[in-house]
């Protein structure tokens, strides 16, 4: 996600880029944070939370697909697979 919101940079999208790398990365931040959940109820606040900024993630490229020449079919993909485990992990805690 980094190096493809670099891209969008050099292309003048920065407003776009800022928004995909925020909640690009807060996926793996709050995913960390579940790992150190205090409760089960914490554990899954946190995947639920890296759950909702997955789904903000897509939207993104989702935009950003729609509005530019960018193929983000393999990152859209990437993040639907994403939010399928933490579906299942949430579903299992």
């Amino acid at each position: 996600m980094v190096f493809f919101t670099r891209a969008l940079k050099k292309e003048n999208e920065f407003e776009l880029a800022s928004q995909l790398l925020r909640s690009g990365t807060s996926i793996g931040a709050n995913v960390r944070e579940a790992q150190r959940g205090v409760s089960t109820k914490d554990y899954k606040n946190k995947f639920g939370i890296a759950l909702k900024e997955a789904d903000e993630t897509k939207y993104w490229l989702e935009l950003i697909e729609a509005t530019s020449n960018k193929d983000c079919k393999v990152l859209i993909a990437k993040c639907e697979e994403l939010m399928k485990i933490m579906v299942s992990i949430i579903k299992n805690s």
